[in-house]
């Protein structure tokens, strides 16, 4: 008996799998840190207010 493939199903199990990939990989991001001066945003804030 011979095998037919189930196109339909084929790209849904695809799609699915390529945005499973995707949010795992987003997941794992991980955000740059970035060195921030404490003081200086002080500063900032106190000239604004005044």
């Amino acid at each position: 008996m011979a095998v037919t493939r189930l196109k339909r199903k084929n790209r849904k199990d695809k799609s699915k799998a390529a945005v499973r990939r995707l949010n795992l990989k987003i997941q794992n991001a991980k955000p740059v840190i970035k060195n921030v001066d404490i003081e200086q945003l002080k500063e900032e804030f106190k000239t604004k207010k005044g």
